[in-house]
């Protein structure tokens, strides 16, 4: 017979692994019921096919993976954007890159992007070959429409000087955001600035012949700009560093579900937009992935990240028509501690 010393040495033997045990199921039943953190994010102009990787990281689940409770919201503009994430009153953005740049000359926030979901910028003009334009050259003498708060018509001066243009010699006419393309496909001018996603897709769809289209895109002239990145509010960054990561990855998971299933994607955008055309949608998604997104550089390097030496000529280009108080260095514009590492970034 056992003594009853032999039986509280068993059973004082078995506890700690029964603690450990239930201690194992109670940490994990802990993580599965963690709350999920609201986080307030805001897109720096209106919807349309491009965001289609937030919407889909949405659908699928992957922000509450990551223990996030995303909501969208939308500004009138990167400006404004940037306003709500110097405020506190979002937490994150996307935005124009290059306007971030701007911001940073009169900014105490010093908000930084942590991932650059364009690394091309759009910024393009649009021309009618039937009106001579074949080159960026051929705009010498022609009016080109541009609309209010246009950011591309920003870095034209860059442009033209490295293209050995007159900037005096090419006439810009102001007009409203939504008469661009009309009054192109009208003959009132001879090409429209904009975004190559937005204004050229949008122009097939009203009818111009693709083959009458010239899209002369900034990045093909020499202009290193990236494009849309996501921003984040310092203190939000400082207070909650994982749920950046956590943004992050799950943005990344979107990008690449949305290159492999690109219709599903665009009727994810399309589906939060008024009377969207789910086959015009998918075609400005498949353009910005072929022209924005998935170039030669993220193939090489990753998505979300920047070559340091690239932004800071993109900087020297954006000085070049805005004078700087002081002018913000690489590092002053994107943080890259909160990307996961490079193989957790390619993409197929």
């Amino acid at each position: 017979m056992l003594t009853l010393k032999t039986i509280v040495l068993r059973c004082l033997l078995v506890l700690p692994i029964s603690l450990a045990a239930l201690s194992g199921q109670d940490i994990m039943a802990a993580e599965a019921a963690a709350p999920s953190l609201a986080v307030h994010f805001t897109f720096g102009h209106a919807v349309d096919a491009s965001m289609a990787p937030f919407f889909v990281a949405a659908k699928d689940g992957r922000f509450g993976a990551e223990h996030l409770n995303v909501s969208f919201t939308t500004a009138a503009g990167s400006p404004e954007a940037l306003a709500r994430v110097a405020r506190g009153d979002s937490d994150l953005a996307l935005v124009d890159i290059n306007e971030l740049i701007r911001f940073h000359d009169r900014d105490d926030a010093q908000i930084k992007a942590v991932f650059v979901l364009f690394n091309r910028a759009p910024y393009a003009i649009v021309a009618r070959r039937s009106r001579g334009i074949q080159l960026l050259p051929d705009l010498d003498g022609k009016t080109v429409g541009v609309a209010d708060g246009d950011l591309s018509i920003r870095l034209w001066p860059a442009l033209a000087h490295r293209n050995g243009i007159d900037a005096s010699h090419v006439k810009f006419h102001k007009i409203g955001a939504a008469v661009r393309e009309p009054i192109l496909s009208a003959g009132q001018v001879d090409a429209v600035a904009g975004f190559s996603y937005l204004s050229a897709v949008n122009l097939r769809d009203r009818g111009v012949p693709g083959s009458d289209l010239v899209v002369l895109r900034f990045a093909d002239y020499g202009c290193e700009a990236y494009g849309f990145a996501v921003v984040v509010n310092p203190a939000f960054a400082a207070a909650k560093p994982d749920a950046v990561k956590g943004f992050v990855r799950a943005l990344i998971a979107g990008i690449g579900t949305t290159v492999k299933e690109p219709a599903r994607a665009a009727s994810e955008a399309a589906g939060r937009m008024d009377d969207a055309d789910g086959d015009l949608e998918l075609e400005r998604l498949r353009t910005v992935l072929a022209d924005n997104i998935l170039t030669d550089e993220v193939r090489r390097n990753g998505l979300g990240g920047i070559d340091p030496a690239r932004l800071e000529h993109a900087i020297d280009q954006i000085a070049q028509d805005f004078k700087f108080r002081k002018r913000p260095t690489a590092g002053d514009v994107f943080d890259d501690r909160f990307l996961p590492p490079v193989e957790q970034r390619r993409i197929d």
